[in-house]
């Protein structure tokens, strides 16, 4: 009986470790796709070349920064606008392969077409370790159902959804994470209640600027009428009603004087049976 349930229980635990190794190998492609790009290097001098380029599938960029001289690539334009599709794909650091070399690089830059909307070419900045950058980083809440203040329907204004910050381009963090549990109305999210590290540090200084508040919610109400006009509302209603008072007194009395005219003249006539006989002589 122990080893019939034994081998009840196994292949419950093997689906288990089947759907997690599945989870692990999804987890693990979609971060090298997301963080990684395959390039090519490119040798090109006129608008026609880079046309070409363009109509092949393909995006013309640059990388620049550091002692190296800047080096002209071409990327996928689809593995390209999946990655750019993220909303901090600017202050996430790219992984380029160029010729089985790998490269850390930041994108800087990115220009669109005007009618299709699609990237035309792309700024890459050379990641080199100890260099302080500037970039902006966006801002993230969290933990909005266990806000009081949102619950008795406050209203979150943002100020700011990315912060400026410089930092070495190995610390660059992902986002800026504000807490909103137990945040009631009326309170404000300011820089200095957001942890960063030593190395990281706002390129606004001075002040400790406002990221965002939780706000008590708008209500539109009509505008009040001051008391002197509704006196004057109220007395020219009063006239008003006394003028049609007054008005149809006049109808009254010419509708007895109707009544009495027509009895006056109906009181002369007399019936055929009242007429009076004649004497007799």
């Amino acid at each position: 009986m122990k080893r019939s349930k034994e081998y009840q229980i196994l292949p419950q635990y093997q689906i288990y470790l089947n759907n997690y190794l599945d989870y692990l190998q999804s987890w693990g492609k979609k971060l090298c796709f997301m963080n990684s790009l395959d390039a090519n290097i490119r040798n090109n001098s006129t608008k026609g070349q880079l046309s070409a380029i363009r109509d092949s599938g393909n995006v013309p960029a640059i990388i620049y920064g550091g002692k190296d001289q800047n080096q002209k690539i071409s990327i996928s334009k689809k593995l390209l606008k999946n990655l750019i599709e993220k909303e901090n794909f600017l202050s996430s650091i790219i992984i380029l392969n160029i010729d089985g070399k790998s490269q850390n690089v930041l994108p800087r830059e990115v220009k669109y077409d005007i009618i299709s909307d699609d990237p035309t070419h792309v700024d890459f900045l050379r990641v080199l370790p100890g260099v302080k950058i500037k970039i902006e980083v966006p801002v993230n809440f969290i933990n909005h159902e266990k806000s009081p203040g949102l619950k008795r329907g406050g209203v979150l204004n943002i100020v700011r959804r990315k912060v400026e910050l410089k930092c070495p381009s190995e610390k660059i963090p992902e986002n800026l994470t504000i807490n909103l549990d137990g945040v009631d109305i009326g309170e404000s999210f300011k820089i200095s209640s957001v942890k960063l590290d030593s190395d990281v540090v706002p390129t606004i200084q001075g002040r400790d600027f406002v990221i965002a508040t939780l706000a008590a919610p708008t209500v539109m109400k009509e505008p009040e009428k001051p008391a002197e006009a509704e006196a004057t509302e109220g007395e020219e209603g009063a006239e008003g009603a006394e003028a049609a008072a007054e008005g149809d007194k006049p109808t009254a009395d010419a509708s007895k004087g109707d009544k009495k005219e027509g009895d006056d003249k109906k009181s002369p006539e007399k019936k055929p049976g009242e007429e009076k006989k004649p004497d007799k002589k």
